[in-house]
């Protein structure tokens, strides 16, 4: 699994002013060739810079550490699908490997700092879930990302664990309840701040609650605002007999049902757009054109879609035929599938990508975007 302790350490490297190679190696099922081949073939890209006598020998050196270990890395490479991405400075120590749940183009870069907007595009499409699952003496706080789910947090106090309304330690009935309310209340109140200092170090996005159904309510009430905002819901289960595996599965079909919900928005936000004159793309070939221009914000792309195109990579348009960019006269190379090529264009320029699920209007169109500014008019295309 991702961590954010990884991302942040990627984001934040500094590399002193040598290089960082940043390589993407992605698969998919039925793709032919192993990745080990693809890796080898982008480290051919890169071979003559570590012999580069315009760039200073600390830095060489820096390379060719890095060219070895990418070497090395081919034997042990195995990813039936999605994407191994790798980032390495050995003058500087540096060797993170995450493997992203998608598949993106393959990509080799050198640069100054760790390349990191195609996994932080990628992993903009998953949110990162506090799970709590809680009942009044008790509470286990559990992150779930990416299909993984582990814990991070736990809160443990005295209760009445068998109230005896008769009369307890020579207390009245109603002393007993009002103690054992007593200690469910800070308990409760114990859950709620561990739950806030989750929120503020773990870079959660939505919180889920587990437990009795009669219970459940009575710690939302003790959350803070921020807290209550990010709720995505609840789901009943048994906090003394749940395994790992229940609190999973009741989490998960919350988070998913939040993000088809949230799905359903975002297509809906977008409609509303185009339909009041704002800024919008809607279909193929009007987004197409708005990430040539660099004009998306946010793209949703219906999921599974595949459509054949072509690229230019001098002026990065983008189209569905053509031979001939009409923007710098160059040639544009085909593409299996310009849909991707669209995806990474828009997440280059600090865009957002989200993928669709959701029974929505955009399967009629498979594509659409929200835009930063109008679009301007479209050049015709040119042909060899």
């Amino acid at each position: 699994m991702i961590t954010k302790e990884t991302v942040d350490r990627i984001i934040g490297f500094d590399g002193d002013e040598l290089p960082v190679v940043s390589l993407y190696a992605g698969m998919c099922a039925g793709d032919a060739g192993s990745l080990s081949t693809r890796i080898n073939s982008m480290l051919h890209e890169i071979r003559p810079l570590a012999h580069d006598g315009s760039i200073g020998r600390r830095a060489r050196m820096s390379l060719r550490g890095d060219i070895e270990r990418l070497e090395s890395l081919e034997d042990t490479a195995r990813l039936e699908s999605g994407t191994l991405a790798v980032f390495s400075c050995t003058g500087q120590e540096l060797f993170e490997r995450v493997v992203l749940p998608r598949a993106l183009h393959d990509r080799i870069v050198v640069d100054t700092a760790p390349w990191t907007r195609p996994m932080l595009g990628v992993l903009e499409e998953y949110h990162r879930s506090c799970v709590v699952v809680a009942d009044r003496r008790s509470a286990e706080a559990w992150e779930l990302y990416q299909d993984e789910m582990r814990q991070i947090g736990k809160v443990e106090d005295p209760a009445l664990r068998k109230p005896n309304f008769a009369g307890w330690y020579g207390l009245a009935e109603h002393g007993v309840r009002n103690r054992a309310d007593d200690l469910a209340r800070r308990h409760y109140r114990n859950t709620a701040r561990m739950l806030a200092e989750l929120f503020r170090t773990g870079g959660h996005e939505l919180l889920i609650i587990g437990g009795h159904p009669e219970e459940v309510p009575n710690l939302v009430e003790f959350l803070p605002r921020p807290l209550r905002e990010r709720l995505a819901g609840t789901f009943a289960v048994d906090p003394r007999t749940a395994t790992p595996a229940d609190i999973r599965h009741g989490a998960e079909r919350i988070a998913e049902r939040y993000e088809r919900d949230e799905e359903r928005r975002w297509v809906s936000d977008v409609l509303d757009r185009a339909a009041e004159g704002r800024p919008a793309a809607i279909g193929l070939d009007d987004c197409l054109w708005a990430g040539s221009v660099a004009a998306v914000q946010s793209l949703l792309v219906q999921d599974g879609m595949a459509v054949p195109g072509v690229v230019c990579e001098e002026s990065g348009w983008l189209a569905t035929a053509g031979d001939v960019c009409p923007l710098c006269g160059g040639p544009a190379r085909p593409t299996s599938d310009v849909l991707n090529a669209l995806a990474e264009a828009v997440i280059d320029e600090g865009g957002r990508v989200e993928h669709v699920l959701a029974d929505t209007e955009l399967k009629a169109y498979m594509v659409a975007a929200s835009l930063r500014f109008p679009l301007p008019p479209r050049p015709e295309r040119s042909a060899a």
